[in-house]
């Protein structure tokens, strides 16, 4: 067991944590607000993030200060960790596409001195919420801190259902898809791996895991695996259909006329759903292979005692 000088310490590095993850939060939307440096959905959805990630972390703080996390019917622990992946992914994509769309467009000046500034500080945001992360595993090995979410099995269903939402903001023009049954099909599989992914986090959220008639890791085995068949034929027919001609595809990007500046072009749209479907792919093949090794090297009464003890009951 960690001494009671430990946990204070650990307890003064999450609040020291969330201070950061505040101020950098807060600086990162305001700098850009302060200048109106933001045009199209790209800067919008970058605006959004900064103040999410500042409005939930400033409610942790309020919560903690006041003590009340013991009246929430779920793990307090549980709900951090997840909300520190999930911050520390969205602020990273921000920092990548916020300056890689705008920036460069800027002329020399307090306009793009600030939008540099802002990315600077989403970046630090970065570095917190992942700091967070690494924190939450590091009381995992000491034993304070249990639940699925800071096993690699939970990192790796929180990233792929973070992945999944990339997918889904590319093809949120039904145009992309509608014209091509197959293509529809693929929408429909991300969809459908998403809302299993999902529902393994919230069926672990809410305490209901142990009420399967199978283990959970064998149950998520299966739900890995379906995933992986489904995001398998995305990721043959996507391209296919998008990037052939054969099949009505355009392999190579003409001019773009979507926009000047503030747009993504449909081209470049498609090509990036074809490389995160097989990102996801990939994210998902390393959780089958993680959960297949576990449940199939271990005996039940192992895996009992091993790395989801919350999640069984004698």
């Amino acid at each position: 067991m960690c001494s009671s000088s430990s946990l204070l310490s650990a307890i003064l590095l999450g609040y020291c944590l969330h201070l950061l993850q505040l101020l950098s939060t807060c600086l990162a939307f305001s700098l850009v607000a302060s200048v109106g440096t933001w045009m199209g959905a790209v800067s919008n959805w970058s605006i959004f993030i900064w103040c999410f990630c500042f409005l939930v972390t400033l409610v942790i703080l309020i919560i903690e200060f006041c003590g009340l996390q013991s009246h929430f019917p779920f793990s307090w622990y549980n709900f951090l960790i997840t909300y520190a992946c999930y911050a520390a992914l969205l602020c990273i994509s921000a920092s990548i596409v916020y300056p890689i769309t705008y920036i460069w467009f800027f002329p020399r000046g307090r306009s793009q001195d600030h939008a540099i500034a802002a990315t600077a500080f989403s970046c630090i945001a970065s570095v917190a919420y992942a700091s967070e992360v690494a924190w939450a595993r590091t009381w995992v090995w000491l034993g304070v801190i249990t639940g699925y979410m800071v096993t690699v099995p939970g990192l790796l269903k929180g990233l792929e259902t973070f992945v999944a939402g990339v997918i889904f903001a590319f093809v949120i023009d039904s145009h992309l898809y509608l014209h091509q049954p197959a293509l529809v099909w693929c929408v429909a599989v991300y969809s459908i791996c998403f809302l299993l992914a999902a529902a393994a986090l919230l069926l672990n959220w809410c305490g209901c895991d142990n009420r399967l008639p199978i283990a959970f890791p064998t149950f998520l085995l299966g739900l890995t695996l379906l995933s992986v068949l489904l995001y398998t034929s995305a990721l043959v027919l996507w391209p296919l259909y998008q990037f052939d001609e054969q099949f009505g595809g355009q392999p190579e990007r003409s001019s773009c006329n979507d926009g000047l500046i503030y747009s993504v072009c449909t081209w470049d749209q498609q090509l990036a759903v074809a490389v995160l479907t097989a990102i996801n792919l990939l994210i998902y093949v390393v959780d089958l292979v993680f959960l297949a090794h576990m449940v199939f090297s271990r005996t039940e009464d192992q895996l009992r005692s091993s790395q989801f003890p919350l999640l069984y009951k004698s």
